[in-house]
């Protein structure tokens, strides 16, 4: 049995970095961390209201001594693990991006959480023991294991918490769905007065529970919110937004970030839409043509659903 230790959430990003000869970056972790000796991806926490790609530039620079740039986003997973010598177990929402090497040279670091990066080929880093989240990211089998609860801790679906400056400040971590059915409709819900963008039709989803990955997660909040049973095609993008005085049912202003995966989902199947989290943040939800969407008015759609739509080619 693990012992009862806090439970915490956070967001990260890493870099899957290759070199002209196809070896992979990796950076091992110190005494100074709780995994000593472990390989891992560059990488690390993502900052209240920082976006993703940023970090990872971040991170990696620290790390590594290399710059690079993002070229693409490869997946979202998700993963708990307890660090008894803390006192607490953390689910951390991992974003993988591909990323090339604009410059620089590897460095080691001394007193820090990681102390060495090293360019290793998939032989050699399969040999290696590895973060699983690290070898899942890189198809590779784990030769370590990270120390799990037995059971997820409690963790309230909300959580804000007091920064330096006094304002109350939330960071979370959300799946959504462009979800179409056979006859070209897009399945869209209406945020409920009272919520921020209330009266608004925005994509189907929300935030995921601590414990769970971000696809069953979708699909869970697609039933709730919809009645609707979809399958996930593929993972579009990862969007970061900021409202720096968000006011929702609190009744406070809270410093919101919100980082949100979008996935192609299809509904091969489609019932009458049935809202099952009745009192929650949906008011309505429904099927409507895609000639409809595209010819709604820029207010009457939120920010995030209009960006995720536009880049799927759908407006």
């Amino acid at each position: 049995m693990t012992p009862a230790l806090e439970p915490l959430r956070r967001i990260a990003a890493y870099a899957v970095a290759t070199d002209d000869e196809g070896r992979v970056l990796l950076v091992r972790a110190s005494a100074k961390s709780g995994t000593p000796g472990v390989w891992s991806l560059p990488g690390g926490a993502v900052d209240h209201g920082e976006d993703p790609n940023h970090t990872v530039v971040r991170e990696t620079a620290a790390e590594t001594g290399l710059s690079v740039a993002v070229t693409g986003l490869r997946d979202v997973l998700a993963d708990m693990r307890s660090l008894p010598h803390r006192g607490v177990t953390i689910h951390t929402d991992r974003l993988i991006y591909s990323v090339s090497v604009r410059g620089g040279t590897l460095i080691d670091r001394v007193g820090h959480p990681t102390d060495l990066a090293r360019w290793h080929t998939l032989e050699e880093a399969e040999r290696l023991k590895l973060r699983p989240f690290a070898a899942a990211a890189l198809g590779l089998s784990a030769a370590s294991a990270d120390l799990r609860p037995d059971v997820p801790p409690t963790f309230p679906s909300f959580y804000a918490y007091e920064g330096p400056d006094g304002l109350h400040r939330a960071q979370r971590f959300a799946a959504y769905a462009i979800a179409t059915d056979p006859h070209d409709n897009l399945l869209l819900t209406k945020i409920a007065p009272g919520y921020p963008g209330g009266g608004r039709w925005h994509l189907p989803g929300g935030g995921t529970d601590y414990g769970e990955q971000p696809g069953p997660a979708l699909l869970r909040e697609l039933v709730e919110e919809t009645g609707q049973r979809g399958r996930i095609v593929e993972l579009l993008g990862v969007a970061s937004h900021r409202d720096a005085a968000s006011l929702g049912p609190e009744g406070y202003p809270i410093d919101w970030h919100g980082v949100r995966a979008f996935y192609r989902v299809v509904v091969d199947h489609p019932t009458e839409v049935t809202i099952h989290d009745v009192g929650g943040s949906t008011d309505d939800a429904r099927w409507m043509p895609l000639k409809d969407v595209a010819a709604l008015a820029a207010d009457q759609l939120t920010e995030v659903t209009a960006d995720a739509l536009r880049a799927a080619g759908l407006i």
